[in-house]
């Protein structure tokens, strides 16, 4: 790891990358974060975070057949390509919340859009926390309000941290490069192995952006979608990318990838009782499906991350994990010379594991978090 933003050795920005002060938001943008009460203790739980312009928007959602209130809504009532304002509560995540949790939600959004003066379809609703408790929508009611008189150019800190949950840590981040700044914000740790299409992402951005589905589905592709911490897939993951084009410049090679992969391995960083952060990369499997059912069964492997927590050079429990997620087919003996496991044993933070497979051109990669007893007792007593 490094200093500033970019702390992983896996991530590359681009070169003459500046990091400017997280809480400061793209050009354009404003945000802030109050506390309504759902997570007690005084802990911020409500975030607005709103675009004074036009933009050009793109939403990804989770697949999750069971989805949130907020996702349905979204899915249902939101105008995805242009987005202006999203709210956001954490500490409920009005998941399996029924027809009440859908209202709920959609009056959360309509409680934004007036506060705002906007069309109801131009605001997102996203929701975190315990699954299958109803919503205390008079407390949102009353946050989103109090939110919508806080609004500030600097509120991307107050909006990282209204958006945490079991989060150790907040994720948020405001660069530039070539004259467009980036800034961004997100939260997860635990029930994380996102399929976009509990995380969610929120950037803003100066840059013009010709197709901003194409550029998020990229990169979140590049970034959510290779991380897991427990292969878990959340009721309310949501990815929301807001491009003002106010700079006049297109957005930097390389600059979005970079800022979500930053942000993935935060996630799987701050994994719930979590202390290291592996990176698996299966080669030679006969196809790239292969190759990703492959690494995934390695990185979801209680057998593994418990290795990787324990800093224990066992290669025999990735070979098994392989042959589990091939179960079935012909395949020769992995034997040592087909993977590298050394950086197990290590102490650094992140380690590389490598199986070459033998079979094929497919390849994948994929982050994981170690398991430890930590996230044992932390999930044992989530909601008691």
């Amino acid at each position: 790891m490094t200093d500033g933003f970019f702390r992983s050795r896996w991530v590359d920005p681009p070169s003459g990358v500046e990091e400017l002060e997280p809480a400061e938001l793209a050009p354009g943008f404003r945000a802030a974060g109050v506390a309504c009460g759902l997570k007690g203790g005084g802990d911020t739980d409500v975030g607005l975070l709103v675009c004074d312009d036009d933009v050009d928007s793109a939403l990804l959602l989770t697949r999750n057949a069971a989805a949130a209130a907020p996702v349905r809504v979204c899915r249902e009532r939101t105008d995805h390509g242009r987005i202006r304002a999203a709210v956001v509560n954490s500490g409920n995540a009005n998941a399996a919340t029924g027809a009440q949790g859908y209202s709920d939600a959609l009056e959360m959004r309509d409680a934004a859009a007036e506060a705002l003066d906007l069309e109801p379809p131009c605001v997102a609703v996203a929701e975190t926390g315990t699954i299958g408790v109803p919503l205390a929508i008079d407390a949102v009611r009353a946050g989103v309000a109090e939110a919508a008189t806080s609004l500030s150019t600097s509120g991307g800190e107050a909006f990282a941290r209204a958006i945490m949950t079991t989060d150790r840590s907040r994720k948020r981040c405001t660069v530039r490069s070539d004259g467009v700044t980036v800034s961004a914000q997100a939260k997860g740790a635990g029930m994380i192995q996102p399929d976009m299409a509990t995380m969610l992402c929120f950037v803003q951005t100066d840059a013009q952006i010709e197709d901003p589905d194409v550029a998020l589905r990229r990169a979140v592709d590049r970034s959510f979608g290779r991380i897991t911490v427990d292969g878990q897939m959340s009721t309310n993951d949501t990815a929301l990318l807001q491009a003002t084009g106010s700079s006049g410049r297109p957005l930097p090679e390389g600059l979005l990838d970079a800022v979500l992969l930053q942000l993935a391995l935060e996630m799987v960083a701050d994994g719930e009782g979590a202390a290291r952060v592996g990176r698996i990369d299966v080669a030679g499997a006969a196809s790239a499906e292969e190759a990703e059912r492959v690494a995934r069964a390695i990185a979801n492997s209680p057998l593994v991350k418990t290795a990787l927590h324990g800093r224990d050079p066992n290669w025999g429990r990735i070979a098994q994990a392989a042959g589990m997620a091939l179960a079935g087919q012909e395949l020769e003996e992995i034997g040592p010379d087909a993977i590298e496991a050394s950086e197990l044993s290590s102490d650094l933070p992140e380690a590389e594991v490598a199986l070459e497979l033998g079979r094929g051109d497919g390849a994948s990669r994929v982050y994981f978090s170690d398991l430890s007893q930590a996230y044992v007792e932390l999930n044992s007593e989530y909601t008691t």
